[in-house]
């Protein structure tokens, strides 16, 4: 019942704003933006900068330990020395291991629909330390029943400018590709938080639908125990009743 009415709405707004949401959100925000780096190739570099979404909102199953568990083998694979948090969910999931790596973190994430401020001010942050590579870690939407931990590497500009394709078409100083490579990163930000907050969503959903579910059948196991319970008693009550009677007789 809590979680009832937010869970039609996002369920009526995913039927009616999917066609709206494939060509905005993945198509402007998302593809549109990261197609510069996922058609050339770039120097990662090795100085790289983690900035894991996730919310402060719970009950989703296990979106947020699935993130945790994606960047704590990253880190065990190659230490994490840089590391931005947008929501205190992954926060206190890394705190223990990763709490010396943190830069910044960010809070109150998930109890209203993000907006493009939010991104910008995420993208502010991040470009205020210096990287090489910005890898985006976030859990991506697939359908109403799975989604997928992902990580999406954002090249510096320093790589962006090193790599002669840029080039082909128009000379391009290093004052253009800085703006652009600012507003795409605040584009592909907004698109990682909507996309970590469809998949936070469709989880809670499969998560309530389990609570019901069991819930129900709890209910009617005590339900059954009781009807025994009380038949028993009534039972052991007419007998004791007859007996009685007998024993006057």
């Amino acid at each position: 019942v809590v979680g009832g009415g937010h869970l039609g709405k996002q369920w009526y707004q995913r039927r009616v704003g999917k066609q709206w949401y494939q060509r905005r959100v993945r198509g402007v925000y998302g593809t549109g933006a990261e197609s510069l780096y996922t058609k050339n190739e770039f120097e990662s570099g090795e100085d790289k900068l983690i900035l894991a979404i996730s919310s402060d909102r719970g009950l989703c199953g296990g979106v947020h330990s699935g993130l945790g568990k994606a960047i704590k083998a990253a880190h065990a694979e190659k230490p994490i020395t840089k590391t931005i948090i947008v929501g205190d969910k992954a926060k206190a999931i890394l705190q223990r291991t990763m709490g010396d790596t943190f830069l910044a973190t960010f809070n109150n994430v998930g109890k209203k629909p993000a907006s493009f401020t939010d991104a910008i001010n995420v993208a502010e942050e991040v470009l205020s330390h210096e990287a090489d590579t910005v890898d985006i870690v976030y859990n991506k939407f697939i359908n109403v029943v799975s989604y997928d931990s992902t990580t999406k590497p954002i090249p510096g500009v320093a790589s962006i400018e090193a790599n002669d394709a840029i080039y082909n078409y128009d000379e391009v100083d290093s004052e253009v590709l800085k703006c652009y490579q600012e507003f795409t990163l605040a584009n592909i930000v907004y698109h990682s938080i909507r996309e970590q907050e469809c998949s936070e969503q469709s989880a809670r959903m499969n998560a309530m639908e389990n609570a019901t579910r069991n819930a129900g059948e709890m209910i009617d196991k005590l339900t059954l125990a009781y009807n025994r319970t009380r038949q028993a008693v009534i039972t052991r009550e007419l007998i004791e009743i007859i007996s009685g009677a007998n024993a006057l007789e």
